[in-house]
């Protein structure tokens, strides 16, 4: 090969590998200056037709610019985000979760505002027929009883995560919402704070969930879920009792389930009387019997960490809990708390075994592989939620096993 085509080889193999080098990644001041584009030209449009006055919107948007540190965002022009490690309670021992030395000082707070504000719990409990133990629960959950920090301009995160975050249109749909909130005089754009979640005030109500379920408790003429305790329990009593609580019904029990009788029988959907559970041996770890007025109402078997940790029968009042936040332990907490607030129990007497040590994407193959021997699972996401562990126990049981009702990394290879 002569060194003139030698040359030219080189050189092209040079221009090639060029050509297959990334496209330079814009600079925070490009997107910036998108981000202001799209304020004016494509969110402002559709706040207008959506009734939102020029005044407000102008307001909302004064110094706002993108907050560059809040999770799952996507800007413009930049590499993709990296998946993230999946890091919430279920994917590990729930033990961790239920700290008992929080528990203990968030009870100790909670009887204290329950005995200051008495007066406000009671009318709440009459309004709407959820207890004031339950809605201190959720406030000191949330926010701390409102100790916590909440310094996030929420126009400032719900306008960044609408423009850049792995979920747009999720929080555009939030973002008019709260252009909405300061657009009827609830809060001014200084008071509309938030979580880096877009979340606002104590009760950490997201917009949408501000403009359904935010009263006005204390007569001042509007909700305010910033400053006023009155408005802020309400607004958690209001959404729970619209989302469904009964009134004259408390959460749950912490049972023992006997060994004979099968852990894959929990859910909503299998809602028996709590004296059908109780024809079966199932008992009150507290060693008192079920009410008698509760006896012919439905109760749901709840075995969150399977047979390796506490044990429960739930009333349709859990579920509700859980549409605050779709999580058994969430809703478990909040339980407990309450009844720590209202009783002066303790701890769940069940130990939490050690469990839960998967991955997310472990429990999603498990999950596609029962699907396949046509268990339904509710959807292979890597939640082992009530119909992945029941399908566990279903199958555990049809192949000779004892049934555990919870995801191992032992079964990844028998279910293949």
């Amino acid at each position: 090969m002569s060194k003139r085509i030698f040359g030219r080889l080189l050189i092209a193999t040079a221009l090639l590998s060029l050509s297959c080098l990334p496209a330079l990644s814009a600079s925070k001041a490009d997107v910036e200056a998108q981000f202001e584009t799209w304020v004016q030209r494509d969110l402002w449009p559709e706040a207008q037709r959506s009734g939102i006055s020029e005044k407000a919107f102008r307001a909302a948007f004064a110094g706002v610019k993108l907050n560059w540190s809040l999770n799952d965002l996507a800007p413009p022009g930049f590499p993709p985000p990296k998946q993230q490690k999946q890091t919430q309670a279920e994917f590990s021992s729930p033990a961790p979760y239920f700290n008992e030395d929080r528990l203990k000082r968030l009870a100790a707070t909670g009887r204290g505002f329950a005995s200051q504000y008495a007066s406000t719990l009671k009318k709440i409990e009459r309004t709407y027929g959820v207890p004031g133990s339950i809605v201190l629960a959720v406030w000191g959950r949330e926010t701390g009883f409102g100790a916590a920090k909440i310094p996030s301009s929420a126009i400032e995160v719900l306008a960044t995560k609408a423009f850049m975050s792995t979920r747009k249109e999720m929080f555009r749909t939030e973002l008019l919402a709260a252009l909405h909130i300061i657009d009827r005089g609830d809060a001014t754009p200084a008071e509309f704070k938030g979580s880096s979640a877009g979340a606002l005030g104590q009760p950490q109500f997201m917009p949408t969930s501000y403009l359904k379920y935010a009263v006005d408790f204390d007569g001042d003429g509007h909700p305010n879920i910033w400053s006023s305790v009155p408005d802020t329990l309400a607004s958690i009593a209001n959404f729970l009792v619209k989302e469904g609580w009964q009134r004259d019904r408390g959460w749950g029990y912490e049972v023992t389930i006997p060994e004979q009788v099968s852990c894959a029988q929990e859910g909503p959907d299998l809602a028996k009387p709590i004296a059908h559970w109780a024809s079966l041996g199932i008992d009150r770890v507290s060693g008192k019997a079920f009410p008698s007025d509760e006896r012919k109402a439905s109760g749901m078997m709840l075995v969150p960490a399977g047979r390796d940790g506490p044990e429960f029968l739930v009333t349709p009042n859990f579920y509700v809990i859980k549409e605050y936040n779709n999580s058994d332990l969430y809703a478990l907490y909040i339980g407990n708390l309450a009844d720590r607030i209202a009783f002066g129990s303790g701890a769940f007497q069940g130990a939490w075994g050690d469990v839960g040590k998967m991955l997310r994407s472990d429990v999603a193959t498990m999950q596609k592989a029962l699907e396949k021997k046509g268990y339904d699972v509710g959807g292979s996401d890597g939640l082992p939620g009530y119909k992945t562990r029941r399908s566990i126990g279903q199958w555990q049981e049809k192949n000779g096993m004892r049934p555990t009702c919870y995801p191992e990394a032992s079964m990844i290879g028998k279910l293949k």
